[in-house]
């Protein structure tokens, strides 16, 4: 197998944002978990869309012939991204309102009576629409976190689950402190009781690969901004349940099929091109460290192959990079981090608080450094206030890297946090 040494710079080059500077400072783009940068194929592929090929549907002049290939593709290239069908791959303007058109399709067949299961540890985009089931006669149940592991109490969820369950949302990670969950376990055990599953990736999705046939999800949402593209939201829904959802949009009931049935309006034909380019900007990616995983990539071939080392290529990279500033960080007096167990896996999201300081002056501090972090509760209200009752604090200072970050960028942050104990401490 070939030494695994990934090419930062290759990588870096294709983001001309990473040229800027605050106060004489480099910029070091820690926000990433709050959406990415966007490299130049994307804007290149988006401009290209708008300028020769932009029309709406089922025309039959050129470039709504054009268009109309160029969508089809999209779902082609999504399908591969997350291991499906292209007739299960649909787009929406963002997670958040793909996961509310969700669940007022779903209240169109539940009934009084019937359970939900959401959990404390999501972004609100799925904990919300799925709480307003309850006027419909829904019971709706959130599972606990350990606010000590950051991690959701599994034999709570196994309590919750029951034979009136009939959907389970979860997410794959954590966007507040990057718990990623065994959703695995849990969709078994969901699927053992006849129940359907939600998974929210949109965390997940930027730093792992993802099969939803393997799986064995129901539906899983991600959000093409938070891995490199526009703002965009993409489904999938496996076809089984997607030819029996109840749908919310014009013709409802007008014998809709999937995917389309799964969209509102004319879609952001754009969006979804830019889309198409982040991916295969992680697929670039990829192509260079094939023989690197070569063991891990099983019988994959073509383009979800080079998408699948671009993934495992990230993860491989950020890793020790968040390891190495969790280390760090744990060294100073009086920061807290907050994160699953050791041995447990995570995203590449570091949080933590200073004392008792609040956390929006951590993140001044560090912008004004150049360096880009964010603070608060990211929409993850249940467990930054609630859980771990950081509400009056701030909430978390959130650092995440991204493949273009670099071992100096982490060593600047580090200092800069020392910087800033060593002040407040005056």
């Amino acid at each position: 197998m070939k030494e695994f040494v990934f090419d930062v710079d290759y990588v870096r080059n294709q983001f001309p944002c990473l040229c800027r500077s605050v106060n004489g400072n480099p910029a070091a783009f820690f926000d990433g978990p709050g959406g990415t940068q966007v490299p130049v194929n994307v804007v290149e592929k988006m401009t290209d869309y708008l300028i020769n090929h932009n029309a709406n549907q089922a025309g039959h002049f050129i470039t709504s012939v054009e268009s109309d290939a160029l969508f089809k593709t999209g779902r082609e290239v999504l399908a591969d991204f997350l291991g499906a069908d292209s007739d299960e791959i649909a787009f929406g303007a963002s997670s958040t309102s793909n996961l509310v058109r969700l669940a007022f399709g779903f209240a169109r067949s539940f009934k009084p009576g019937d359970e939900v299961i959401i959990t404390d540890i999501d972004h609100e985009g799925n904990r919300s629409p799925w709480r307003t089931l309850s006027d419909f006669g829904v019971v709706v149940k959130s599972v606990k976190v350990n606010p000590e592991t950051c991690m959701l109490d599994m034999e709570d969820y196994e309590d919750k689950l029951t034979d009136k369950t009939k959907l389970v949302a979860v997410n794959w990670a954590a966007n507040a402190c990057g718990t990623i969950t065994d959703v695995a376990h849990i969709i078994k055990l969901a699927h053992d009781k006849g129940a359907i599953t939600v998974v929210d990736a949109v965390h997940y999705a930027p730093h792992y690969p993802i099969d939803v046939k393997e799986l064995d999800v129901d539906i899983l949402v991600c959000s093409a901004y938070k891995f490199f593209g526009p703002h965009l939201g993409i489904v999938y829904m496996k076809r089984s349940i997607g030819e029996k959802f109840k749908a919310v949009r014009v013709y409802a009931d007008d014998n809709a099929t999937m995917p389309s049935k799964l969209e509102t309006g004319t879609p952001a034909f754009e969006n979804v091109l830019g889309a198409v380019a982040a991916v295969e900007f992680l697929a670039d990616i990829g192509e260079k460290y094939l023989e690197c995983f070569a063991e891990k990539l099983g019988n994959s071939t073509g383009r979800r192959r080079k998408i699948l080392a671009g993934m495992m290529a990230i993860a491989a990279y950020e890793k020790p990079l968040a390891d190495y500033i969790r280390a760090e960080l744990g060294k100073i007096d009086g920061i807290k981090l907050y994160m699953s167990p050791p041995d447990q896996p995570k995203t590449s999201t570091v949080s933590f608080t200073y004392r008792d300081i609040n956390s929006s002056d951590v993140a001044e501090y560090l912008a004004s450094k150049g360096i880009f972090v964010w603070y608060g509760d990211f929409y993850a209200l249940q467990i930054v206030n609630s859980v771990l009752k950081l509400g009056d604090r701030g909430g978390l200072v959130r650092v995440g890297l991204e493949p273009y970050n670099t071992r100096q960028e982490c060593d600047r942050l580090i200092e800069s946090v020392k910087e800033f104990a060593n002040t407040a401490k005056l």
